[in-house]
């Protein structure tokens, strides 16, 4: 018998572990319907993966079910948000039920930690592509922006960076390193957690917030063009991991993967001298740490130092797979 959409949505999107009591009407119906808390503004992000671009062929389901959730998860804790409710586009090139039920694990284990309620979505046929949006809420009025960061604010980024680029190196054949630190690196570019928990610490906090999907270096600029500021970053303050410096041929070879390494899924935020006394106490039950890496200036510029010194380095972004990938200058 040839398997359809409808059997998909029967044997595994409509059998979910997440029920919330918000959601009055789900999977089945033409829409959705859910109730937003009174108060709160409702806060929407979507994503899109695709195989070739943004995962291989060879990523297993769960990993890309894994980082479809993470991204859009991500993007919810940058803005302070509490994940709620989503839906999922689905295309296959054919049914294929050992794939789609290792994706409903890996993406039912994530929405579970999150309390996030599959609602609705759709399946079609096609190249292999996954597409999330994701609604969750905020109390009105405390969302976080990219806008917002004042001259003198300083710079903060929760994590260690460079991680997820060193995974993506490893997985493409370009570096060779011991198993165990590769497979910590492939972790954190497949399986990172998104930072929900300090995204809501950080409300009343911090001036301004973004995740970083695209490097520091360009996601951090996206919060000086939005605040119409600059900033200036010690490079030596970037939080490296013990896994990362093992894999590089020195400290500043690291330093320049912190600056550019996409998918991280880290938050990089400005607070302002007031409330910097109480950022570690905000944070204590995130289970993340942070780091000071710079200071926000009224220059409207990025400026990278080295011992209070300037340095002219040339960064090049992040890439997906099918994109030019940097060489590390």
């Amino acid at each position: 018998m040839t398997r359809n959409e409808f059997d998909l949505i029967r044997d595994y999107f409509a059998r979910q572990p997440v029920k919330r009591r918000d959601v009055a009407l789900g999977i089945g119906d033409d829409c959705a319907l859910v109730e937003v808390p009174e108060g709160c503004q409702l806060v929407v992000t979507t994503d899109t993966l695709v195989e070739g671009t943004h995962f291989l062929p060879t990523a297993s389901a769960s990993d890309v079910a894994h980082k479809a959730l993470a991204s859009n998860l991500s993007d919810l804790a940058a803005m302070g948000a509490m994940p709620a409710w989503c839906s999922l586009a689905l295309t296959l090139p054919e049914p294929d039920d050992a794939w789609v039920a290792g994706f409903c694990q890996g993406f039912a284990a994530l929405a579970e930690h999150f309390q996030v309620q599959l609602i609705g979505g759709d399946t079609t046929r096609g190249p292999k592509s996954i597409t999330i949006t994701l609604h969750g809420h905020v109390p009105k009025g405390q969302a976080l922006t990219r806008a917002g960061a004042k001259p003198g604010d300083w710079i903060f980024v929760t994590g260690t960076l460079g991680e997820s680029q060193a995974g993506l190196d490893y997985i493409l054949g370009k570096t060779v390193v011991d198993k165990a630190r590769a497979t910590t690196l492939i972790n954190r570019h497949y399986r990172a957690q998104p930072r929900v928990t300090a995204g809501q610490a950080l409300r009343g906090i911090a001036s301004a917030a973004i995740d970083i999907s695209d490097g520091l270096h360009a996601d951090l600029t996206h919060i000086l063009t939005a605040s119409g500021v600059g900033a200036k970053v010690d490079v030596a303050q970037l939080p490296l991991s013990e896994a990362l410096l093992a894999d590089q041929a020195s400290d500043e070879q690291a330093q320049k993967l912190a600056l550019t390494s996409g998918e991280e899924y880290e938050l990089c935020f400005t607070v302002p001298e007031l409330h910097r006394g109480t950022l570690d106490t905000a944070l204590k039950h995130s289970g993340v740490s942070v780091q000071c890496i710079g200071q926000i200036t009224g220059n409207h510029r990025l400026e990278l130092v080295a011992d209070n010194q300037p340095l002219d380095w040339v960064l090049s972004g992040w890439a997906h797979f099918k994109e030019p990938h940097r060489d590390g200058s």
